[in-house]
Protein backbone atom coordinates (compact mmCIF):
# COMPACT_ATOMS: atom_id res chain seq x y z
CA UNK A 1 0.00 0.00 0.00
CA UNK A 2 0.76 3.24 -0.94
CA UNK A 3 2.83 5.82 1.62
CA UNK A 4 3.46 8.98 2.88
CA UNK A 5 7.03 8.73 1.24
CA UNK A 6 5.57 7.26 -1.76
CA UNK A 7 3.09 10.50 -2.16
CA UNK A 8 6.33 12.60 -1.51
CA UNK A 9 8.14 11.49 -4.56
CA UNK A 10 5.72 11.19 -6.79
CA UNK A 11 5.33 15.16 -6.30
CA UNK A 12 8.54 15.81 -6.70
CA UNK A 13 8.85 13.41 -10.20
CA UNK A 14 6.32 15.85 -12.13
CA UNK A 15 7.20 18.82 -10.55
CA UNK A 16 7.62 21.25 -13.40
CA UNK A 17 5.18 18.72 -15.74
CA UNK A 18 1.64 19.96 -17.43
CA UNK A 19 -0.82 19.92 -14.76
CA UNK A 20 -2.66 16.80 -15.70
CA UNK A 21 0.41 15.13 -14.69
CA UNK A 22 -1.87 15.67 -11.14
CA UNK A 23 -3.86 13.26 -11.83
CA UNK A 24 -1.37 10.60 -11.06
CA UNK A 25 -1.52 10.80 -7.70
CA UNK A 26 -5.02 9.82 -6.88
CA UNK A 27 -5.57 7.34 -4.66
CA UNK A 28 -4.86 5.97 -0.99
CA UNK A 29 -1.78 6.97 1.22
CA UNK A 30 -0.96 5.71 4.75
CA UNK A 31 0.65 8.48 7.11
CA UNK A 32 1.66 7.58 10.45
CA UNK A 33 -1.35 8.89 12.27
CA UNK A 34 -3.53 8.62 9.35
CA UNK A 35 -5.29 8.01 6.17
CA UNK A 36 -5.21 9.86 3.07
CA UNK A 37 -7.61 9.67 0.34
CA UNK A 38 -7.73 11.90 -3.09
CA UNK A 39 -11.13 10.78 -4.44
CA UNK A 40 -10.57 13.75 -7.36
CA UNK A 41 -8.03 15.60 -9.26
CA UNK A 42 -8.79 18.86 -10.57
CA UNK A 43 -8.02 19.15 -14.26
CA UNK A 44 -6.82 22.90 -14.10
CA UNK A 45 -5.74 24.86 -11.61
CA UNK A 46 -8.23 27.74 -11.90
CA UNK A 47 -11.21 24.47 -11.89
CA UNK A 48 -12.92 23.16 -8.91
CA UNK A 49 -10.48 22.72 -6.57
CA UNK A 50 -9.35 18.43 -5.71
CA UNK A 51 -11.71 16.64 -3.69
CA UNK A 52 -9.56 14.80 -0.69
CA UNK A 53 -10.17 12.56 2.77
CA UNK A 54 -8.43 12.24 5.80
CA UNK A 55 -9.47 9.27 8.14
CA UNK A 56 -8.22 8.94 11.66
CA UNK A 57 -8.61 5.38 13.38
CA UNK A 58 -10.84 6.36 16.31
CA UNK A 59 -8.27 4.37 18.87
CA UNK A 60 -5.93 7.41 17.84
CA UNK A 61 -8.22 9.89 17.72
CA UNK A 62 -9.55 8.87 20.97
CA UNK A 63 -13.01 10.69 21.49
CA UNK A 64 -14.71 9.66 24.70
CA UNK A 65 -17.98 7.49 23.01
CA UNK A 66 -19.80 10.06 25.53
CA UNK A 67 -19.31 12.84 23.01
CA UNK A 68 -21.00 11.03 20.07
CA UNK A 69 -22.85 8.37 22.03
CA UNK A 70 -26.56 9.57 19.82
CA UNK A 71 -27.14 11.31 16.89
CA UNK A 72 -27.67 15.25 18.70
CA UNK A 73 -24.48 14.64 20.66
CA UNK A 74 -22.66 13.39 17.50
CA UNK A 75 -23.83 16.41 15.25
CA UNK A 76 -22.75 18.57 18.06
CA UNK A 77 -19.07 16.93 18.22
CA UNK A 78 -18.52 17.27 14.10
CA UNK A 79 -19.75 20.75 14.18
CA UNK A 80 -16.95 21.09 16.34
CA UNK A 81 -14.89 19.37 14.63
CA UNK A 82 -15.47 21.07 10.78
CA UNK A 83 -14.58 24.39 13.05
CA UNK A 84 -11.75 23.27 14.03
CA UNK A 85 -10.72 21.70 11.08
CA UNK A 86 -11.31 24.64 9.33
CA UNK A 87 -8.99 27.26 11.54
CA UNK A 88 -6.34 25.26 11.13
CA UNK A 89 -6.71 25.10 7.33
CA UNK A 90 -7.02 28.89 7.32
CA UNK A 91 -3.79 28.88 9.37
CA UNK A 92 -1.97 26.76 7.01
CA UNK A 93 -3.15 28.41 3.62
CA UNK A 94 -1.12 30.22 1.32
CA UNK A 95 -0.98 31.67 -1.95
CA UNK A 96 1.43 29.62 -4.17
CA UNK A 97 0.58 29.72 -7.85
CA UNK A 98 -2.17 30.14 -10.22
CA UNK A 99 -5.85 29.93 -9.86
CA UNK A 100 -7.09 28.06 -6.46
CA UNK A 101 -3.13 26.94 -5.72
CA UNK A 102 -2.48 26.53 -2.10
CA UNK A 103 -5.77 26.62 -1.07
CA UNK A 104 -7.04 24.01 1.62
CA UNK A 105 -10.65 24.25 3.10
CA UNK A 106 -13.01 22.33 4.62
CA UNK A 107 -17.24 23.04 4.62
CA UNK A 108 -17.47 24.28 8.23
CA UNK A 109 -20.65 25.27 9.74
CA UNK A 110 -21.78 29.34 10.59
CA UNK A 111 -24.25 30.03 13.36
CA UNK A 112 -26.37 26.97 12.92
CA UNK A 113 -25.43 23.80 13.51
CA UNK A 114 -26.72 21.66 10.82
CA UNK A 115 -25.62 17.80 9.81
CA UNK A 116 -23.88 17.98 6.94
CA UNK A 117 -21.08 15.30 5.60
CA UNK A 118 -17.80 17.35 5.98
CA UNK A 119 -17.30 15.71 9.12
CA UNK A 120 -18.04 11.91 9.80
CA UNK A 121 -17.62 10.65 13.43
CA UNK A 122 -17.87 7.20 14.12
CA UNK A 123 -16.70 4.67 16.98
CA UNK A 124 -14.09 3.01 14.15
CA UNK A 125 -13.29 6.60 13.09
CA UNK A 126 -13.12 10.35 12.37
CA UNK A 127 -13.15 11.50 8.52
CA UNK A 128 -13.00 15.27 7.27
CA UNK A 129 -13.40 15.91 3.59
CA UNK A 130 -12.03 18.78 2.22
CA UNK A 131 -10.96 20.56 -0.83
CA UNK A 132 -7.18 21.23 -1.77
CA UNK A 133 -5.94 23.39 -5.02
CA UNK A 134 -2.74 21.69 -6.05
CA UNK A 135 -0.04 24.24 -6.82
CA UNK A 136 0.31 25.33 -10.21
CA UNK A 137 2.73 28.36 -11.87
CA UNK A 138 0.27 28.50 -14.82
CA UNK A 139 -0.51 25.62 -15.90
CA UNK A 140 2.65 23.48 -14.75
CA UNK A 141 3.17 21.42 -11.46
CA UNK A 142 4.65 23.18 -8.70
CA UNK A 143 5.37 19.44 -7.02
CA UNK A 144 7.80 20.59 -4.62
CA UNK A 145 5.01 22.65 -3.07
CA UNK A 146 2.57 20.87 -3.23
CA UNK A 147 4.75 18.00 -1.17
CA UNK A 148 4.72 20.39 1.02
CA UNK A 149 1.02 21.07 1.74
CA UNK A 150 0.21 16.84 1.86
CA UNK A 151 3.68 16.14 3.25
CA UNK A 152 3.87 18.78 6.29
CA UNK A 153 0.67 21.07 6.38
CA UNK A 154 -2.06 18.22 6.29
CA UNK A 155 -0.44 16.45 9.05
CA UNK A 156 -0.42 19.66 11.14
CA UNK A 157 -3.79 20.50 10.25
CA UNK A 158 -5.23 16.80 11.03
CA UNK A 159 -3.11 16.32 14.54
CA UNK A 160 -4.08 19.92 15.72
CA UNK A 161 -7.90 19.50 14.67
CA UNK A 162 -8.86 16.17 14.77
CA UNK A 163 -6.93 14.56 17.70
CA UNK A 164 -8.88 15.07 20.81
CA UNK A 165 -5.80 15.78 23.09
CA UNK A 166 -5.11 18.97 20.87
CA UNK A 167 -8.70 20.19 21.31
CA UNK A 168 -10.34 22.47 23.72
CA UNK A 169 -11.82 19.86 25.47
CA UNK A 170 -14.60 22.22 27.35
CA UNK A 171 -15.88 23.99 24.35
CA UNK A 172 -16.20 20.67 22.14
CA UNK A 173 -18.21 19.69 25.27
CA UNK A 174 -19.88 22.55 24.99
CA UNK A 175 -21.05 22.21 21.30
CA UNK A 176 -21.96 18.50 22.41
CA UNK A 177 -24.44 19.02 25.16
CA UNK A 178 -25.52 22.66 23.69
CA UNK A 179 -26.99 20.85 20.85
CA UNK A 180 -28.36 17.62 22.36
CA UNK A 181 -30.42 19.98 24.70
CA UNK A 182 -31.56 22.48 21.97
CA UNK A 183 -32.81 19.05 20.76
CA UNK A 184 -34.04 17.91 23.94
CA UNK A 185 -36.31 20.95 23.98
CA UNK A 186 -37.77 21.36 20.18
CA UNK A 187 -39.00 17.68 21.54
CA UNK A 188 -40.85 18.70 24.15
CA UNK A 189 -42.85 21.40 22.50
CA UNK A 190 -45.99 19.47 21.18
CA UNK A 191 -46.08 17.78 24.90
CA UNK A 192 -46.83 21.29 26.17
CA UNK A 193 -48.82 22.59 23.49
CA UNK A 194 -46.34 25.05 22.48
CA UNK A 195 -44.76 25.67 18.83
CA UNK A 196 -42.01 27.57 20.24
CA UNK A 197 -39.94 28.63 23.37
CA UNK A 198 -37.34 31.38 23.49
CA UNK A 199 -34.93 31.63 27.02
CA UNK A 200 -34.49 34.07 29.35
CA UNK A 201 -31.11 35.38 28.33
CA UNK A 202 -31.29 34.34 25.02
CA UNK A 203 -29.37 37.60 22.94
CA UNK A 204 -32.11 37.64 19.73
CA UNK A 205 -30.06 40.97 17.48
CA UNK A 206 -27.81 40.07 14.79
CA UNK A 207 -24.35 42.15 13.79
CA UNK A 208 -26.11 42.77 10.60
CA UNK A 209 -28.08 41.52 7.72
CA UNK A 210 -25.39 39.95 6.36
CA UNK A 211 -23.45 39.42 9.60
CA UNK A 212 -25.67 36.41 11.67
CA UNK A 213 -23.41 36.62 14.85
CA UNK A 214 -25.35 37.92 17.78
CA UNK A 215 -25.16 41.57 18.80
CA UNK A 216 -22.75 42.75 21.76
CA UNK A 217 -22.32 46.28 23.50
CA UNK A 218 -24.47 47.83 26.63
CA UNK A 219 -27.06 48.40 24.37
CA UNK A 220 -28.10 45.17 23.56
CA UNK A 221 -31.16 43.51 25.81
CA UNK A 222 -31.32 40.23 26.57
CA UNK A 223 -34.62 38.62 26.48
CA UNK A 224 -37.34 38.07 29.19
CA UNK A 225 -40.37 36.56 28.81
CA UNK A 226 -43.24 38.02 30.26
CA UNK A 227 -45.27 36.33 33.63
CA UNK A 228 -48.07 35.16 31.72
CA UNK A 229 -46.22 33.28 29.33
CA UNK A 230 -43.18 31.52 31.29
CA UNK A 231 -42.89 28.01 31.56
CA UNK A 232 -39.83 25.91 32.23
CA UNK A 233 -37.99 22.83 30.97
CA UNK A 234 -35.98 20.30 32.09
CA UNK A 235 -32.68 19.49 30.01
CA UNK A 236 -30.15 16.88 29.70
CA UNK A 237 -27.11 18.87 30.59
CA UNK A 238 -27.89 22.38 31.58
CA UNK A 239 -30.83 21.17 33.90
CA UNK A 240 -33.66 23.68 34.59
CA UNK A 241 -34.18 26.49 31.80
CA UNK A 242 -37.43 28.94 31.93
CA UNK A 243 -38.63 31.16 29.38
CA UNK A 244 -41.49 32.49 27.12
CA UNK A 245 -43.37 29.72 25.84
CA UNK A 246 -45.70 30.15 22.45
CA UNK A 247 -49.08 28.39 22.80
CA UNK A 248 -50.13 26.55 19.60
CA UNK A 249 -53.18 28.72 17.65
CA UNK A 250 -52.72 32.40 16.87
CA UNK A 251 -49.89 34.63 18.50
CA UNK A 252 -49.72 38.67 17.04
CA UNK A 253 -46.04 40.37 17.67
CA UNK A 254 -46.94 44.03 17.88
CA UNK A 255 -45.71 47.16 18.99
CA UNK A 256 -43.66 50.33 17.02
CA UNK A 257 -41.15 50.41 14.35
CA UNK A 258 -37.31 49.37 15.44
CA UNK A 259 -38.99 47.67 19.11
CA UNK A 260 -37.84 44.43 18.11
CA UNK A 261 -41.10 42.73 16.44
CA UNK A 262 -39.57 41.06 13.38
CA UNK A 263 -36.24 40.65 15.00
CA UNK A 264 -38.19 37.93 17.30
CA UNK A 265 -39.65 36.62 14.88
CA UNK A 266 -36.15 36.55 12.58
CA UNK A 267 -35.22 34.32 15.73
CA UNK A 268 -38.26 32.12 15.72
CA UNK A 269 -37.93 31.19 11.61
CA UNK A 270 -33.61 30.08 12.54
CA UNK A 271 -35.20 28.22 15.88
CA UNK A 272 -35.95 24.88 13.81
CA UNK A 273 -32.35 24.86 13.71
CA UNK A 274 -30.16 24.37 16.63
CA UNK A 275 -27.17 27.06 17.36
CA UNK A 276 -23.66 27.17 18.11
CA UNK A 277 -22.51 27.81 21.89
CA UNK A 278 -22.24 31.53 22.62
CA UNK A 279 -24.83 32.48 19.52
CA UNK A 280 -27.57 34.13 21.85
CA UNK A 281 -30.36 31.77 20.11
CA UNK A 282 -28.85 28.15 21.50
CA UNK A 283 -32.35 27.59 23.96
CA UNK A 284 -34.26 29.74 21.27
CA UNK A 285 -36.27 26.21 19.40
CA UNK A 286 -39.46 26.60 16.85
CA UNK A 287 -41.51 23.21 16.43
CA UNK A 288 -39.47 21.77 13.16
CA UNK A 289 -42.23 22.29 10.37
CA UNK A 290 -43.17 25.89 11.41
CA UNK A 291 -42.63 27.75 7.76
CA UNK A 292 -41.78 31.66 6.85
CA UNK A 293 -44.07 32.95 4.82
CA UNK A 294 -43.96 36.00 2.49
CA UNK A 295 -45.49 37.24 -1.03
CA UNK A 296 -42.92 36.70 -3.96
CA UNK A 297 -44.33 38.79 -7.00
CA UNK A 298 -42.88 37.05 -10.16
CA UNK A 299 -42.54 33.47 -8.58
CA UNK A 300 -43.69 30.75 -10.99
CA UNK A 301 -46.69 28.71 -9.64
CA UNK A 302 -48.08 25.44 -11.43
CA UNK A 303 -51.20 23.88 -10.59
CA UNK A 304 -51.58 24.68 -6.95
CA UNK A 305 -54.72 24.86 -5.85
CA UNK A 306 -55.59 28.93 -4.32
CA UNK A 307 -58.91 28.47 -3.51
CA UNK A 308 -59.23 28.66 0.02
CA UNK A 309 -58.15 32.07 -0.60
CA UNK A 310 -58.75 33.28 -3.92
CA UNK A 311 -61.69 32.49 -5.74
CA UNK A 312 -63.96 34.18 -8.95
CA UNK A 313 -61.36 35.34 -10.76
CA UNK A 314 -62.04 37.46 -13.96
CA UNK A 315 -63.15 35.40 -17.26
CA UNK A 316 -63.50 32.35 -14.75
CA UNK A 317 -59.93 31.40 -14.51
CA UNK A 318 -60.27 28.00 -12.05
CA UNK A 319 -57.97 28.62 -9.00
CA UNK A 320 -58.29 24.96 -8.00
CA UNK A 321 -55.32 24.38 -10.10
CA UNK A 322 -53.27 27.92 -10.59
CA UNK A 323 -50.46 28.15 -12.61
CA UNK A 324 -48.66 31.51 -13.57
CA UNK A 325 -45.30 32.82 -14.46
CA UNK A 326 -45.86 36.01 -13.42
CA UNK A 327 -47.80 35.51 -9.86
CA UNK A 328 -49.26 38.67 -7.81
CA UNK A 329 -48.06 38.87 -4.27
CA UNK A 330 -51.53 38.19 -3.59
CA UNK A 331 -51.42 34.75 -5.81
CA UNK A 332 -48.10 33.85 -4.82
CA UNK A 333 -48.25 33.96 -1.04
CA UNK A 334 -51.42 32.09 -1.39
CA UNK A 335 -49.37 29.73 -2.99
CA UNK A 336 -46.53 29.56 -0.62
CA UNK A 337 -49.22 28.28 2.23
CA UNK A 338 -51.06 25.80 0.53
CA UNK A 339 -47.36 24.58 -0.70
CA UNK A 340 -46.55 24.22 2.77
CA UNK A 341 -49.53 22.83 4.05
CA UNK A 342 -49.27 20.54 1.42
CA UNK A 343 -45.88 19.29 3.18
CA UNK A 344 -46.87 19.15 6.03
CA UNK A 345 -46.48 22.05 7.81
CA UNK A 346 -47.57 22.85 11.56
CA UNK A 347 -46.94 26.54 12.22
CA UNK A 348 -46.78 29.47 9.50
CA UNK A 349 -44.52 32.35 10.29
CA UNK A 350 -45.56 35.68 8.82
CA UNK A 351 -43.96 39.54 8.82
CA UNK A 352 -46.59 41.97 7.72
CA UNK A 353 -43.85 43.78 5.92
CA UNK A 354 -43.24 41.50 3.68
CA UNK A 355 -46.74 40.18 3.32
CA UNK A 356 -49.33 41.26 0.80
CA UNK A 357 -52.03 43.96 2.25
CA UNK A 358 -54.70 42.75 0.18
CA UNK A 359 -53.88 39.12 1.05
CA UNK A 360 -53.77 39.68 4.64
CA UNK A 361 -56.50 42.39 5.23
CA UNK A 362 -59.99 43.81 3.51
CA UNK A 363 -60.73 46.50 6.62
CA UNK A 364 -64.72 47.38 7.32
CA UNK A 365 -64.27 50.07 4.64
CA UNK A 366 -62.95 48.47 1.79
CA UNK A 367 -65.82 45.64 2.61
CA UNK A 368 -68.63 48.77 2.38
CA UNK A 369 -67.14 50.23 -0.70
CA UNK A 370 -66.40 46.80 -2.81
CA UNK A 371 -68.44 43.89 -2.41
CA UNK A 372 -67.59 40.38 -1.29
CA UNK A 373 -68.87 39.43 -4.85
CA UNK A 374 -66.55 41.51 -6.62
CA UNK A 375 -63.73 40.64 -4.23
CA UNK A 376 -61.54 37.36 -5.32
CA UNK A 377 -59.40 37.40 -2.15
CA UNK A 378 -60.29 35.58 0.47
CA UNK A 379 -57.95 37.41 3.33
CA UNK A 380 -55.99 35.79 5.90
CA UNK A 381 -57.40 36.97 8.52
CA UNK A 382 -60.29 35.12 8.01
CA UNK A 383 -58.93 31.65 7.40
CA UNK A 384 -55.97 32.07 10.38
CA UNK A 385 -58.23 30.51 12.88
CA UNK A 386 -59.79 27.84 10.40
CA UNK A 387 -56.41 26.61 10.05
CA UNK A 388 -56.12 26.23 13.42
CA UNK A 389 -59.05 24.54 14.19
CA UNK A 390 -59.75 22.92 11.66
CA UNK A 391 -55.92 21.82 10.46
CA UNK A 392 -54.42 22.31 13.60
CA UNK A 393 -52.01 24.51 11.97
CA UNK A 394 -50.68 27.12 14.33
CA UNK A 395 -50.00 30.67 13.08
CA UNK A 396 -47.22 33.72 14.49
CA UNK A 397 -47.56 37.23 12.53
CA UNK A 398 -45.63 40.35 12.75
CA UNK A 399 -48.47 43.18 13.19
CA UNK A 400 -47.89 46.47 13.05
CA UNK A 401 -50.65 48.49 10.92
CA UNK A 402 -53.64 45.66 11.21
CA UNK A 403 -55.69 45.98 14.65
CA UNK A 404 -58.29 44.11 13.16
CA UNK A 405 -56.35 40.88 13.72
CA UNK A 406 -56.98 41.17 17.30
CA UNK A 407 -60.14 39.75 17.03
CA UNK A 408 -58.68 36.38 15.82
CA UNK A 409 -55.65 36.22 17.65
CA UNK A 410 -55.64 33.93 20.85
CA UNK A 411 -52.57 35.67 22.55
CA UNK A 412 -51.17 39.16 21.54
CA UNK A 413 -47.60 40.43 22.70
CA UNK A 414 -46.38 43.75 22.40
CA UNK A 415 -42.53 44.51 22.15
CA UNK A 416 -41.46 47.88 23.70
CA UNK A 417 -37.77 48.77 23.45
CA UNK A 418 -37.06 44.64 22.90
CA UNK A 419 -38.75 44.13 26.11
CA UNK A 420 -42.02 41.37 25.60
CA UNK A 421 -45.04 42.75 27.19
CA UNK A 422 -48.42 39.93 27.10
CA UNK A 423 -51.52 42.15 26.73
CA UNK A 424 -53.77 39.54 24.99
CA UNK A 425 -56.54 41.08 27.14
CA UNK A 426 -55.88 44.96 26.35
CA UNK A 427 -56.35 43.42 22.73
CA UNK A 428 -59.19 41.89 23.13
CA UNK A 429 -61.24 44.58 24.66
CA UNK A 430 -60.30 46.90 21.74
CA UNK A 431 -64.26 45.91 19.71
CA UNK A 432 -63.66 46.03 16.56
CA UNK A 433 -66.58 45.54 13.72
CA UNK A 434 -65.29 44.03 10.92
CA UNK A 435 -67.66 41.10 9.20
CA UNK A 436 -65.68 37.72 8.67
CA UNK A 437 -66.05 36.61 4.68
CA UNK A 438 -65.12 33.33 2.82
CA UNK A 439 -67.57 30.86 4.79
CA UNK A 440 -66.64 28.24 7.77
CA UNK A 441 -64.29 26.05 6.15
CA UNK A 442 -60.87 26.45 4.77
CA UNK A 443 -61.41 23.81 2.29
CA UNK A 444 -58.65 20.67 1.22
CA UNK A 445 -55.38 20.70 0.03
CA UNK A 446 -55.36 19.08 -3.39
CA UNK A 447 -52.06 16.80 -4.31
CA UNK A 448 -50.20 17.79 -7.28
CA UNK A 449 -48.27 14.79 -9.53
CA UNK A 450 -45.05 16.13 -11.25
CA UNK A 451 -44.77 15.47 -14.79
CA UNK A 452 -41.39 13.91 -16.00
CA UNK A 453 -40.95 15.67 -19.19
CA UNK A 454 -41.07 18.89 -17.07
CA UNK A 455 -38.26 18.14 -15.26
CA UNK A 456 -34.79 18.20 -17.12
CA UNK A 457 -31.32 18.80 -15.63
CA UNK A 458 -29.62 18.89 -18.74
CA UNK A 459 -27.24 21.51 -20.78
CA UNK A 460 -26.15 20.44 -23.81
CA UNK A 461 -24.66 17.16 -24.56
CA UNK A 462 -24.27 16.99 -20.77
CA UNK A 463 -27.68 14.80 -19.01
CA UNK A 464 -26.56 16.48 -16.08
CA UNK A 465 -25.41 19.90 -15.55
CA UNK A 466 -26.82 21.47 -11.73
CA UNK A 467 -24.79 24.07 -9.99
CA UNK A 468 -25.40 26.68 -7.50
CA UNK A 469 -24.37 29.96 -6.48
CA UNK A 470 -24.55 31.09 -2.77
CA UNK A 471 -27.96 30.29 -0.36
CA UNK A 472 -30.62 31.17 -2.74
CA UNK A 473 -29.72 30.39 -6.83
CA UNK A 474 -29.37 26.81 -8.62
CA UNK A 475 -28.78 26.27 -12.06
CA UNK A 476 -31.06 23.45 -13.04
CA UNK A 477 -30.05 22.71 -16.47
CA UNK A 478 -31.02 25.80 -18.43
CA UNK A 479 -33.03 27.03 -15.84
CA UNK A 480 -32.16 29.13 -12.94
CA UNK A 481 -34.18 28.47 -9.47
CA UNK A 482 -34.73 31.40 -7.45
CA UNK A 483 -34.87 31.01 -3.74
CA UNK A 484 -34.28 34.39 -2.20
CA UNK A 485 -37.35 34.57 -0.89
CA UNK A 486 -37.01 31.53 0.77
CA UNK A 487 -35.70 32.63 4.22
CA UNK A 488 -35.15 29.08 5.79
CA UNK A 489 -32.58 28.41 3.77
CA UNK A 490 -29.33 29.43 5.90
CA UNK A 491 -26.45 27.51 4.48
CA UNK A 492 -25.20 26.93 1.17
CA UNK A 493 -24.17 23.67 1.66
CA UNK A 494 -27.69 22.92 1.90
CA UNK A 495 -28.38 24.43 -1.14
CA UNK A 496 -26.12 22.25 -2.79
CA UNK A 497 -27.53 19.66 -1.18
CA UNK A 498 -30.90 20.44 -2.49
CA UNK A 499 -29.79 20.60 -6.24
CA UNK A 500 -28.54 17.34 -6.07
CA UNK A 501 -32.49 15.80 -4.48
CA UNK A 502 -33.43 17.60 -7.41
CA UNK A 503 -31.73 15.15 -9.83
CA UNK A 504 -32.00 12.16 -7.75
CA UNK A 505 -35.95 12.83 -7.57
CA UNK A 506 -35.74 13.30 -11.46
CA UNK A 507 -33.69 9.96 -11.66
CA UNK A 508 -36.02 7.77 -9.14
CA UNK A 509 -39.57 9.21 -7.95
CA UNK A 510 -40.99 11.33 -10.42
CA UNK A 511 -42.58 9.47 -12.53
CA UNK A 512 -46.19 11.23 -12.99
CA UNK A 513 -48.13 9.05 -10.58
CA UNK A 514 -46.29 10.47 -7.06
CA UNK A 515 -47.42 13.53 -5.96
CA UNK A 516 -45.20 16.48 -4.67
CA UNK A 517 -45.22 15.77 -1.03
CA UNK A 518 -44.92 11.72 -1.70
CA UNK A 519 -41.19 12.20 -4.02
CA UNK A 520 -40.63 14.72 -1.13
CA UNK A 521 -40.42 12.38 1.45
CA UNK A 522 -39.22 9.72 -0.16
CA UNK A 523 -36.42 11.75 -0.62
CA UNK A 524 -36.16 12.49 3.50
CA UNK A 525 -36.21 8.86 3.73
CA UNK A 526 -33.56 8.67 1.61
CA UNK A 527 -31.26 10.58 3.79
CA UNK A 528 -32.35 10.13 6.78
CA UNK A 529 -31.66 6.28 6.19
CA UNK A 530 -28.27 6.35 3.68
CA UNK A 531 -26.73 9.86 4.59
CA UNK A 532 -26.86 12.42 2.18
CA UNK A 533 -24.20 10.58 0.05
CA UNK A 534 -26.93 9.01 -1.67
CA UNK A 535 -27.55 12.51 -3.32
CA UNK A 536 -24.50 12.71 -5.13
CA UNK A 537 -22.75 10.62 -7.69
CA UNK A 538 -19.59 11.30 -6.47
CA UNK A 539 -17.90 11.76 -3.09
CA UNK A 540 -17.53 14.81 -1.60
CA UNK A 541 -17.79 16.99 2.00
CA UNK A 542 -19.78 19.95 0.92
CA UNK A 543 -23.56 18.93 1.26
CA UNK A 544 -25.92 19.24 4.65
CA UNK A 545 -29.16 18.19 5.74
CA UNK A 546 -32.38 20.26 4.28
CA UNK A 547 -35.61 20.74 5.56
CA UNK A 548 -38.75 19.13 3.16
CA UNK A 549 -40.09 22.47 2.91
CA UNK A 550 -36.76 24.01 1.20
CA UNK A 551 -36.86 21.05 -0.82
CA UNK A 552 -40.50 21.41 -2.36
CA UNK A 553 -39.74 25.21 -2.74
CA UNK A 554 -36.97 25.13 -4.49
CA UNK A 555 -39.10 22.04 -6.97
CA UNK A 556 -42.35 24.39 -6.77
CA UNK A 557 -40.03 27.20 -8.19
CA UNK A 558 -39.23 25.29 -11.90
CA UNK A 559 -40.08 27.21 -14.05
CA UNK A 560 -40.51 24.24 -16.51
CA UNK A 561 -42.95 22.16 -13.62
CA UNK A 562 -45.61 21.46 -14.70
CA UNK A 563 -48.01 18.77 -12.77
CA UNK A 564 -51.09 16.60 -12.63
Amino acid sequence: MASRKDLIQKLHQIDGRGYKAYKSVAGRYEYPIFTLFIDYVQGDPYASPSRLRVRVPQQRAAYPSQTYDNRSRRVGLESYLAIAFDHACRDESARRGSGKSGLIAIDAPGQQLIERNALNVTPEYVEARFVMGLPARGRKVLGHQAAEMLGDALPHIVAQSLFYENNDAPLLQRYVETNEDADALRAQLADRNLIAFIADGSILPRRSGIDDRPLSGSHVVPFQSPESLRVSFDLPNVGRVGGMGLPAGVTLIVGGGFHGKSTLLNALERGVYNHRPGDGRERVVTDHTAVKIRAEDGRRVAGVDISPFIDNLPFGQDTRAFSSDNASGSTSQAANIVEALAQGAQALLIDEDTAATNFMIRDRRMQALIAREKEPITPFIDRVQQLHRQRGVSTILVIGGSGDYFDVADHVIAMDTYVPRDVTQEAHAIGGDRQAEGGDTFGDIRARAPIPGSIDPSKGRRRVRVRTHGCHTIQFGTETIDLSAVEQLVDGSQTRAIAEALVHAWDHYIDGQCTVAQVIDRIMADVENEGLDTLSPFLRGDLAVFRPFELAAALNRLRTLEVE
